[in-house]
């Protein structure tokens, strides 16, 4: 469980069109075996630890004559940012994939001070 110590809590927020392969020859569409899109995500503003993160596909356009095979994560969360993944493997086609993420965190707080 994730705590606060500041009064001054954020909420980011946003949706992603993470690739479209099937109209351009993409390896999502086209390639076998393991495959992985990652996208940089840069919050708003920073946040004063590296917050929590949701993320979830919210369009998940794929080819039904093979099995189904996804995991979506959020790698390398830092207090500015963290990378979006798509994974994929085995005979997967994936024409394209829509994530929304959002990011809950502690914010600096005006009453904090750096005291050296």
């Amino acid at each position: 469980m994730k705590r606060f110590s500041t009064n001054r809590v954020g909420v980011d927020q946003g949706s992603l069109m993470m690739f479209s392969h099937y109209d351009s020859g993409g390896v999502m569409w086209t390639a076998k075996g393991a495959r992985e899109v990652r996208r940089i995500i840069t919050f708003a503003e920073p946040f004063l630890a590296p917050p929590a993160v949701h993320v979830g596909m919210t369009l998940w356009d794929i080819d039904q004559s093979t099995n189904p095979r996804a995991d979506l994560t959020a790698d390398k969360v830092s207090e500015s940012g963290f990378e979006l993944v798509f994974r994929t493997w085995a005979d997967t086609r994936i024409a394209r994939i829509r994530a929304d993420w959002m990011a809950i965190g502690a914010l600096r707080d005006d009453d904090m001070w750096d005291v050296d």
